[in-house]
This record gives structure tokens, C-alpha cells and sequence, in this order.
């Protein structure tokens, strides 16, 4: 086998474990980082991000929340304990983002972009809407219950 050869047979099986992940990682596993999120008579589902910060949000659920309206760009709510802040901090965000601000401690859904930058120290980004912000799109503060998406069909049984 040719040293090219060789290295194409290692970068091919690099690429295929990073595509394909652990083949140990179970259903169970994904569902535990799905939340649902109840806004008035709408159910929406987010996808949480496998991070200390998200496991830690995690803990305090079922939540129900109201989250105020901050800027015509997000809803935020005061979390009821400070959470971890091992998550990777950034300066901006996207549309459906959920996010953690740490000096609240409070948690923001971004529901409208407008290109401002977020202030220091920034925000960890926990998770994601996974389709739909029109019921944080409205000027009021709306009430918000927040549980892991398995409670949420375990309640509705």
C-alpha cells in the first residue's frame, strides 16, 4: 500500500466517524436535548446543543416562564438559580437562538434580528427553535412553559 493510499484510507475513516459520530450514541440520548416550549395554545420544539451550559438548563425543568420583551429583538426571563458557564460565549446570534445571559441570570429567545452586537460579556448559546419564532414575535410579554420535549408528551398521554 502507497503511503498516499495509506493516508487517504485514514483521512476517509476521520471523516466518516465525524460525519456518523459514536455509533454508541442511542435515540435516548438526542431525545434528552429536545425541549418543548408551550407559548399560549402553540407547542414548539428546540434542539439544545450537548454543553455544560444546556445540561445545566436542563436541570431546572419543567420551567414556566414569563419572558418580557427587551429591545424588539428577544424575549427574556430571570432563570430561577445562576447555571454554568463552561459554554462558549459569543457577541451575536441568529433567529431562533436560546441563549443564556449569565449576568441575569436569565434566559433570551431571539425572535428578530437587527445587527446589533450583544453586550459583554456576552451570551452562551444553548440551543435552537427548530422551526417557527411568530408566537416571541409580538410586542407583550408572553408566558412561556418550558419542559423536556419527552415530560411534554409524557403530560399530553
Amino acid at each position: 500500500m502507497t503511503r498516499r493510499t495509506f493516508l487517504g484510507l485514514v483521512s476517509a475513516m476521520t471523516l466518516s466517524h465525524a460525519a456518523f459520530g459514536d455509533e454508541k450514541t442511542t435515540t435516548k440520548d438526542r431525545d434528552s436535548m429536545k425541549i418543548t416550549l408551550e407559548v399560549g395554545d402553540k407547542a414548539l420544539t428546540a434542539t439544545l446543543i450537548d454543553s455544560k451550559t444546556a445540561h445545566d438548563f436542563v436541570s431546572l425543568l419543567p420551567l414556566t416562564l414569563t419572558m418580557n420583551d427587551l429591545f424588539g429583538r428577544e424575549k427574556f426571563a430571570h432563570l430561577p438559580r445562576a447555571i454554568s458557564t463552561e459554554g462558549k460565549r459569543t457577541h451575536t446570534y441568529e433567529v431562533g437562538d436560546i441563549a443564556y445571559w449569565s449576568p441575569g441570570p436569565d434566559v433570551a429567545i431571539y425572535y428578530r434580528a437587527d445587527g446589533e452586537r450583544i453586550p459583554n460579556p456576552g451570551i452562551i448559546v444553548i440551543g435552537k427553535l427548530d422551526s417557527g419564532v411568530e408566537p416571541f414575535n409580538v410586542p407583550a410579554s408572553v408566558d412561556v412553559k418550558i419542559t423536556a420535549a419527552n415530560e411534554a408528551a409524557e403530560s399530553r398521554r
